[in-house]
């Protein structure tokens, strides 16, 4: 098992919703990762970004609306951009940071990513990734009325606001990744699902309005590097059918065909848990052997090892 490769797709949410909840998520957070490196797996992270783009650009279009002229509108990809700056910065330190306590010299090296989708991709025209905080109904109401953004009810947690998340067609640095990854470090790619661009005229790369799927980018850049796993970490333990229901059903182990029954039955909530299971099928057929794993950031490890979690495998 000592060589085997493994993507870790860290939540967003896992990683608070500004940035004193984030220093400490991170430090929690790269502990099961580190336990992973230190069993002899050749890591590389991705993460979500949904709570902390929308406080970005939240933030970067009260500025702009304070003084335009010195603070023009902040596209929605350079506030991926920032996200993927900060929240890189931290996991980076803090993992470095752990492996050192432990008494292993591994290079971590953050590597800031964009990602190609089509502009004619159907999803511009249906938004559907949540990003940003939880809100009321009256609070999402009032920010819908301000701004002219789209909120949905998120799996009960409260309303969020969505945007497009088109499909990932390639990843521009995936040379860089797999070129650090090869040479033993550790790397944190992809995060946020990338910086979304759009090819243009001259070898230009146009920034898109768009959050692309943390999950989607994350099973593309695990093909793409011939990873053995994939591992998507959620706030639960396994996946479910009838998900807060009575007659609720964890899932431990499944095979592509039995998730497309249950995705053609809508079992698994748009923005949240489907794009994982259907991220984790993808990643399942892409070649024989490989195991897709969706569980919490704790139980990782055990996942691995067929102790917990759902694993999707052919």
């Amino acid at each position: 098992m000592a060589n085997k490769k493994i993507v870790v797709a860290l939540g967003g949410n896992a990683l608070g919703s500004n940035l004193v909840e984030q220093m400490i998520s991170v430090t929690d957070a790269v502990k099961p990762i580190a336990d992973l490196v230190e069993d002899g797996y050749e890591v590389v992270v991705t993460h979500g970004n949904g709570p902390q783009v929308g406080v970005i650009q939240d933030a970067m279009t009260l500025l702009s609306r304070e003084n335009p002229e010195k603070h023009p509108h902040f596209p929605l990809s350079v506030c991926t951009a920032m996200s993927q700056g900060y929240i890189g910065y931290d996991v980076t330190n803090k993992l470095r940071e752990e492996l050192l306590d432990r008494g292993i010299n591994k290079g971590v090296s953050c590597v800031l990513t964009q990602v190609e989708v089509d502009p004619d991709d159907p999803a511009f025209q249906n938004p559907t990734k949540p990003i940003g905080p939880f809100l009321t109904k009256e609070e999402a109401e009032a920010k819908a009325a301000l701004r002219n953004h789209v909120f949905v009810e998120d799996s009960g947690r409260g309303y969020r606001r969505v945007v497009a998340s088109p499909e990932p067609i390639s990843i521009i640095e995936i040379d860089t990744i797999r070129t650090l990854a090869d040479a033993g470090y550790v790397v944190i790619g992809a995060g946020g699902g990338g910086i979304p661009v759009f090819r243009t005229e001259s070898n230009h790369l146009k920034g898109a309005p768009a959050v692309i799927d943390k999950d989607r980018a994350s099973e593309l850049l695990a093909e793409e590097i011939d990873a053995d796993f994939l591992i998507i970490l959620t706030a639960v333990e396994k996946a479910a059918i009838n998900f807060n229901k009575p007659d609720q059903q964890w899932l431990d182990d499944l095979t592509p065909d039995e998730a497309r029954k249950y995705i053609a039955e809508g079992q698994f909530a748009p923005g949240s848990m489907l794009p994982k299971i259907e991220a984790a099928v993808k990643f399942a057929e892409s070649k024989p052997g490989r195991t897709a794993l969706i569980t919490l950031l704790e139980k990782a490890k055990d996942g691995i090892n067929g102790k917990t979690g759902t694993r999707i495998h052919a």
